[in-house]
Order: structure tokens, then sequence, then C-alpha cells
């Protein structure tokens, strides 16, 4: 257990030590100064060119909206009408065949909106070519907008007063060209090396101990899983995920996939200090989602070293720790930091099944993506943790009897109305979402929804419950991990999910942009003594305790039906 810590620990560390000098360059990037990536430039000129797209205009928040939401709905409509012929297209060696239309309009809308929830298996659910084609593709694409959107929201930290926000596209290509692409060549390339398929080959066999013969699903695996966690995505191209022993081979390609997967959202947060010049501020951010982390992380780890109490009353040794649903590879300490990873980082990859955690362990899950602000997506993450700064200025501002300011910005009623409404409509979704679940499945389990809901679950009591917690939380937080227990491939689950992950995903962009719009457009005021500081230990308490004090009052009474009360059942 000693060597599992300080394997979590190790790769914590090597995260962090790459992370501080990869945001000055991400910085450098996004402010167009000189960097290593400069060669890309004549790249990026000919897809300037080519889609029509002038580098030097700068648009207004507007403007920018109008172009992110445009050109997410052309990449639905293309990804759902793969899916929908798949079966009909080429690269398809293990004829797999074509998607329902609500499986198909779930999965087109969970991988453009970065969630990549999955209510298919990956390697019999796509063909190489929807793999490569509309998954892959979306991967980078999902995540480029994400980082875009944060590039455009921090114009308004600057001192200049502008109605201007840059240009979209700038942003969206360079985080694709300059970022995502060459650092998923690098683990591309360490996970092919290492046993990961990379090839169009169809599906393997061989002869097991036993004598059974096994057909083996392979393909183009290891480019998908890189962008997979570089982008903070988390679809798996096997349907175990990276418990799959191609997807994750080793613990040297575990700590890979952790460190890409925790890796950029941390980088995001210096890049942020760089292109606003303000690195304290970055630090004080850094720190209070870092709390957020290690206050979800410390417990999972302790609860999954001891074990399950209902086994430890049965008077059964677990010396492993609880190993149920966990590959003996890895150990419960590096399942447990991974499942508290992806959860905070809105991956949502997994290399254990969550339906099999301790129930204290899906509580600090759960809160992983019911908070989203604790580093969170590439991107999206700080756009998340923005809505609660908002809040958390107006709030010490009127108790310090100070004016609301942000970086020389006042804040004022439509400011925090917006972030009010976001952190409002995120709650709605969840809870919203479990009530009709939980309604129809005990006044209509008899419906047939092609599933019946009598036969969503495969546990009752407090855990069937906090299967359909997580499926609706995992949504609104672009997460995609679940609790499998449920059976969620059916027209509720594909209708419902789907519509709460384009809501949980446009909603935390379009309130920050409108936000950072209305405060770009203000009279700068420079900072003086009467000045509240927002880059302070002080103030980052003061923003903890606002994330801490809505996450509780949101979402603390459906915990306590589900994992709370099944964690208090086994003591």
């Amino acid at each position: 257990m000693n060597t599992e810590l300080t394997g979590v620990v190790v790769t914590y560390l090597i995260t962090l030590l790459l992370a501080i000098p990869l945001g000055k360059l991400v910085g450098k990037i996004f402010r167009g100064e000189p960097n290593a990536f400069d060669f890309m430039a004549p790249l990026e000129r000919l897809i300037y060119r080519v889609g029509g797209i002038d580098p030097k205009l700068d648009m207004t928040w507007k403007q920018n909206l109008v172009a992110l939401l445009t050109i997410n709905a052309v990449w639905f409509v293309y990804a759902f009408f793969m899916l929908l012929f798949q079966d009909k297209l080429p690269l398809n060696p293990d004829g797999n065949g074509a998607m329902t239309p609500d499986l198909a309009f779930n999965t087109a809308i969970s991988f453009m909106v970065n969630c990549d929830l999955q209510h298919y298996s990956g390697e019999s659910g796509l063909t190489y070519l929807t793999q490569l084609g509309v998954i892959n593709f979306l991967m980078f694409v999902s995540a480029a907008t994400g980082m875009a959107a944060l590039a455009l929201v921090v114009r308004a930290f600057l001192p200049e007063k502008t109605s201007l926000s840059g240009n979209f596209y700038v942003y969206f290509t360079k985080a694709i060209t300059r970022v995502l692409l060459p650092g998923s060549l690098i683990v591309a390339t360490i996970l092919a090396f290492n046993g990961t398929p990379a090839s169009f080959a169809g599906k393997d066999q061989f002869i097991s101990l036993q004598g059974d013969t096994v057909n083996v699903s392979r393909g183009p695996a290891a480019g998908l899983i890189a962008i997979k966690h570089l982008g903070t995505n988390g679809g798996g191209y096997f349907g175990a995920n990276s418990a799959h022993p191609l997807e994750n081979p080793s613990y040297a390609t575990n700590m890979v996939e952790l460190i890409a997967q925790v890796m950029l959202p941390i980088i995001m947060l210096f890049a942020l200090g760089y292109l606003i010049n303000r690195k304290r501020f970055a630090w004080t951010v850094f720190g209070v989602m870092t709390a957020g982390f290690l206050l979800l992380v410390t417990p999972t780890l302790i609860t999954e070293f001891h074990g399950s109490p209902a086994i430890a009353h049965l008077g059964v040794a677990q010396p492993a720790g609880a190993m149920e649903g966990k590959e003996v590879r890895f150990g419960p300490l590096s399942s447990a930091y991974w499942s508290i990873a992806t959860t905070v980082i809105s991956t949502g990859s997994v290399n254990s099944m969550h339906d099999s955690s301790m129930a204290l362990s899906g509580s600090m899950q759960l809160l992983g993506m019911m908070t989203n602000a604790f580093y969170g997506g590439c991107g999206v993450g700080f756009l998340n943790y923005y809505y609660y700064l908002i809040i958390a200025v107006f709030i010490s501002g009127l108790m310090v009897g100070r004016t609301p300011e942000l970086f020389g910005r006042k804040v004022e009623a439509r400011e925090i109305k917006i972030a009010s409404i976001v952190a409002l409509l995120s709650t709605l979704l969840v809870k919203g979402g479990v009530a009709i679940a939980a309604y129809v499945l005990v006044h209509h389990p008899d419906v047939n929804w092609a599933v019946k809901p009598a036969a969503w679950l495969n546990n009752t009591g407090y855990h069937g419950f906090s299967e359909i917690l997580y499926e609706f939380t995992s949504a609104n937080a672009n997460n995609g991990s679940g609790f499998e227990g449920l059976g969620d491939n059916n027209f509720f689950w594909n209708v419902s999910t789907g519509i709460v992950m384009m809501l949980g995903r446009f909603i935390p962009i379009i309130g920050p942009l409108a936000i950072a719009g209305l405060l770009a457009d203000k009279k700068y005021v420079p900072e003086s003594a009467g000045t509240l500081a927002t880059d302070t230990s002080t103030f980052g308490l003061m923003t903890f305790a606002v994330i801490i004090i809505i996450t509780a009052l949101s979402f603390f009474p459906a915990l306590a039906l589900g994992p709370l009360a099944e964690y208090f059942s086994l003591k």
C-alpha cells in the first residue's frame, strides 16, 4: 500500500511540474507571442483561407458566441447522420451495425459537448470510420471549444475598455494545432509502444488457458485514447474504457493517462495568469481548486484502502483493500485517485468500475461533478469557477462595504443575476432529471421505453437511487462516467441525458461569456487602496466557502438519499 500511495503522489507531482512551464507556453500561444510552435503558422493560414476566416478580425462577445454555437450545431448534424448510417460506410471490418436514432442523438450530443457519456460499448458500437471521423474528431474540436471560450472570457480581465472579445476561430484553431495535436501525438506514441493497438486490423483470435476461442477487438485505438485524456473527453475506445488491458496495459500507461487528463486543466490556469499578467491570481485559483481536490481524494483513498465494512463484519480480512471492480495491475489507491481525478476534471474515463466503489467514494465522485469547479475540463473548468467567483466578489464587496469589482470593473445586478441563474439551472437539470426518472420508475414501471423502467436498475434501495443521481450528475457536468449498474441504452435515458448534456455544456459557457462581455464594456477603474483584492488567500477562502455552501445547499438532500444513506447503513 505504501508503494501504491507513493505512485499516486509521484503521479500528481509530475503533473504539476509539467503544467507550470507549459502554462506559460500556452499563454504565449493565445497572446500571439513567438513560441516553439510557430512552425504551425502555415497550416493555420491554410485553415483560415479555406474557412474564409479573417484572423485579424476582432468580434464582439455576441458574434463569438454565435460562431461557437453555430459550428457546434454543424458538428452535431454531421455526427448524428454518420452514426445513423455507419453500417453502410467503409472501414467496418468487424461488421458493426448502425445506431438507433435515439442512441445516435445521445452519442452525437455527448461527444460534441465534451461529455463522452457512452450508452454503447466502444469496440462493438462503432466502426473504425466513426471512431476516427466522428468520435476522435469531436474529441479535438470540443476540447478546443472550451479552451477558446476561456481565452475569450479572460479578455474582460484586461484593463482596456473594449466591447471586443478577440476571435473564437483563431483561439480554436491554435488550441488544436499548437496544443492538442502535439500533446496527443506524444501520448499516443507512448501508448502504442506499450501495447495499445494502432492499426486498422480487424478482430484477432486466441485460445485461452481454458481452451476457449476468444475474439479480441483491435483498431486505431492509441490516438483516440491520447486525445480522450489530454482533451478531458473520457470516451473509451473499448467498452471497459481504461480498465481494458489494451486501452491501459500497465501501471506505466496508467500514470501517463492520469497525467494527461489532469495536466491541461492546470495548464490553462497558469496560462490564464500569463494572459492577464496576474500570476498571483492564477495561483490563488489553483490553491482553491487544489484544496477542493484534496478534500475529495483523501477520504476516497482512505475508504478504498480499508475496504468494505460489510465484508469486515463477516470477519474476512482485506489486505489489498477494496478490490471489487478494480484491476489488480493498478490496485485500489491508484483506482481511487483516478476516480476523483476523472470526476473533478470532468474527463469521465475510468480504470475501475465506479458502481463498485465504496459508498463514501461514490459520494466524493458525485461531489466532484456537482461542484464542477475544481480544475474541471480544459478551459471550461475555470468558466464554471467564474460564476462562483462573480458571486464571491459580490458578497465580499457587500460584507466589507466596498463596491464589488473584478479587475477594475464593477460587478452589478446583471452580472450577479446571470451567475446565479447558471448556478440554479445546473441544480435544476440534475435534480429535475432525477425526479422525472424516479417518478417514471415508481409509477410507470412497465411503460415501453425499449427497456422497461422496472429493468433499469441492477440495484434497489439507496444504491439504485445513486445510479440514477450519478447519471444525471455526470451528464450535467459533461463528465461521462457512470454507475454502470444502470441500464441506460434506451429511449428515455438517451433523450433525457442528451438534453441535459446539451444544456449543461452551453449554459456555463454562455453565462460567463455574457458576463465577460458586459464587464469588458464597462469603464476600467485603476486599482487603489479601496479595491477589493481578489488574489489573496483571504479572498480565495471566501470563494471556496461560496462554492461549498452553494453545492451543499443544492445537492446535500440528494446525496443524503443515496450514497450517504448507503454509507451509514453499512456502519
